[in-house]
């Protein structure tokens, strides 16, 4: 078996996640399921998730959208940290008894399991939730809670219950990935993730700790969340600290203070951190200088720019653009 160490904890290796997608799977929980990963290792400049597509026989899978995605086969050899099932409708009739034996016997070797919207189903077919807390969607709810009567199910949107996490659906994924991301990588990273998905996670499952979007801090502290539209509006020419406190009506050291108990750090570091963010989507996004860049996001000159730039993301923005246009485009969020 894998570490025993939850996935919903700090760490810096990368985690690895077999999707098991099956036919007929609503395509926007694949999405909120997968693309929280997308978007986080682009904004973090490295590669903190990676994931490989597989269904029972391998080939093209049909979503419900209309579209195919390609899928390796699921094997006894598959190597993952994770295993995420994705599953929407036909549930009874894709749950062989086969893929449900396999399920089984890659259970003990993976450090999670994670059933989106349809795939509790499968979890529970395979006997793996019972004795577990478990949710699924609004629609199954009563006929779950019937057929699985060792299944402490709940209307909870997304529940952690040890090895095993499930979903309600595609926005309740969502949330969970970005639990996720903020668990492992810290909330700032969360909120950006969020911010890029131009999503709003309002919503909170029933864990200790919850990701929040921008707006999120800002209804739980109204200062907090005008601190950081400040900023965001003085990329160019970054405001001192001291001018930030005093525009909002707090001391600097109450910011400070504010910025640690919410964010877990300084209000220095996370302007700096917008900052770099966007030069780097300006690196990757755009044809325009490194010393226009350098302006653009308020540095005094290239030297301080390269030198924060490399100690943020462990490369020079020279290298960061060349290894963007070599690969293939990816879509923006």
């Amino acid at each position: 078996m894998k570490s025993e160490r939850s996935i919903f904890s700090a760490e810096d290796s990368p985690l690895t996640v077999a999707v098991l997608v099956l036919a007929d799977t609503n395509a926007l929980a694949l999405a909120a399921s997968v693309d929280p990963m997308r978007a986080a290792n682009r904004r973090a400049g490295r590669t903190l998730y990676a994931w490989r597509y597989y269904s029972a026989r391998g080939g093209p899978v049909p979503l419900t959208a209309g579209f195919e995605i390609a899928t390796e086969p699921l094997t006894d050899r598959t190597e993952a940290d994770v295993l995420m099932i994705v599953a929407g409708f036909r549930l009874a009739e894709q749950a062989t008894p086969p893929l449900l034996r396999l399920i089984r016997r890659l259970a003990p070797r993976l450090r999670a399991m994670i059933g989106v919207d349809g795939g509790s189903w499968f979890l529970a077919l395979a006997g793996l939730l019972d004795g577990q807390a478990a949710t699924v969607h609004w629609e199954d709810f009563e006929t779950f809670t019937d057929r699985f009567p060792a299944i402490d199910v709940r209307r909870d949107r997304y529940v952690v219950s040890g090895r095993y996490v499930t979903t309600g659906g595609a926005a309740p994924s969502l949330d969970m990935m970005l639990e996720l991301i903020r668990a492992r990588q810290g909330t700032e990273l969360a909120l950006r993730v969020a911010g890029a998905l131009l999503y709003e996670p309002v919503h909170a499952a029933a864990v200790p700790q919850r990701a929040v979007s921008a707006a999120r801090l800002a209804r739980n502290s109204p200062a907090l969340g005008r601190a950081i539209a400040l900023m965001e509006a003085a990329i160019e020419d970054p405001l001192p600290i001291a001018a930030v406190a005093r525009e909002i009506g707090l001391s600097q050291r109450r910011l400070e203070m504010l910025f640690a108990e919410r964010l877990g750090l300084s209000p220095g570091r996370f302007y700096l951190d917008l900052r770099l963010d966007e030069a780097r989507r300006m690196v990757v996004d755009t044809s325009l200088s490194l010393r226009d860049i350098a302006l653009r996001c308020g540095f005094s000159s290239q030297v301080a720019f390269a030198r924060a730039f490399r100690a943020r993301f462990a490369a020079t923005a020279t290298s960061v653009r060349k290894g963007a246009r070599a690969r293939p485009p990816v879509s923006r969020a």
